[in-house]
């Protein structure tokens, strides 16, 4: 590709970033207001606070200059520090890139701003996050959340699978995907994870459309993934089959979840995005502290 070109995509690629960082950065701040994230007591250098003597205590924690200032004695508390790694996935398939109206983002618009905003608040605390990609980001600090967005192509279209990598122990992950895969493909890879006791969260992306099929008369399903189109004569006469169908699928990702440890959350696009960041949250954390 020559220069001109290149130069051309990049910048069309730098003008799509801001607005998805700006946009992550804010439903990240909403959710932060409602949570007291994850500091506490603990090993670590930083420190965290004072507080009164107790029976028991170590008294090499006893911080003499705080307690000469009174007639009581004080302990100092370093803070925790988690040293655990946080691998992010935002499926970006074909079918990903799925919308139902212009009112809905794309499914994949809005799994990648969720795990952008999720990998904010956990750089806030301290935390490690991998970003799998095809050439996955390791992110920390600051400047981490600039690092991830600078290598996301928003019309790139990637695998249904996450990559596989090495994974560090102790480690959790967050799958943001459709997971409209086969279902061998997906238990494969759950019992891979669950074999190296990776812990984490299935977040479940629909379109309204999907999740309810409004459809009805004539109409025709165009292939997300190469697949041939389809031609429905009366779709309405669809719709009871298609939400068992849905429903089993759902349940499916349920019962995966569960027998690997993980939690299963399901978000729909319509929805505000900030309370599916603030149930992700949660579930993540509660399970990092479990």
């Amino acid at each position: 590709m020559s220069a001109a070109p290149l130069r051309h995509q990049a910048q069309k690629l730098a003008a799509l970033l801001p607005p998805l960082l700006l946009e992550a950065e804010r439903v990240a701040s909403i959710v932060h207001q409602g949570t007291h994230g994850r500091r506490r007591a603990g090993q670590g250098e930083s420190f965290w606070q004072f507080r009164r003597y107790a029976s028991g205590d170590d008294a090499r924690q006893i911080d003499w200059r705080q307690s000469a200032r009174s007639d009581k004695l004080f302990i100092r508390e370093r803070e925790w520090e988690a040293a655990q790694s946080a691998y992010l996935w935002a499926d970006h398939s074909g079918s990903m890139h799925y919308a139902s109206s212009k009112n809905v983002p794309a499914k994949a618009e809005r799994a990648r701003l969720l795990m952008l905003a999720l990998a904010s608040l956990l750089l806030r605390g301290g935390e490690k996050v991998i970003w799998l990609n095809e050439t996955p980001v390791f992110a920390l600090g600051k400047n981490g959340l600039e690092r991830i967005a600078a290598r996301i192509d928003p019309a790139e279209k990637g695998e249904s699978l996450p990559p596989p990598v090495r994974f560090a122990r102790f480690s959790h992950m967050v799958l943001c995907s459709d997971f409209l895969m086969p279902e061998e493909d997906f238990l494969a890879f759950m019992h891979g994870y669950a074999a190296h006791n990776i812990r984490g969260v299935l977040m479940h992306i629909l379109d309204p459309a999907e999740d309810v099929w409004p459809f009805e008369g004539r109409l025709e399903l165009l292939g997300c993934e190469n697949e041939p189109s389809l031609l429905l004569p009366n779709a309405g006469a669809l719709g009871e089959a298609y939400r068992k169908r849905m429903q089993e699928h759902k349940e499916g990702l349920m019962r995966a979840a569960e027998s690997a440890g993980w939690f299963y959350l399901r978000h729909v696009t319509s929805v505000p995005p900030h309370l599916a960041l603030l149930q992700l949250y949660q579930r993540l954390t509660a399970d990092r502290d479990r």
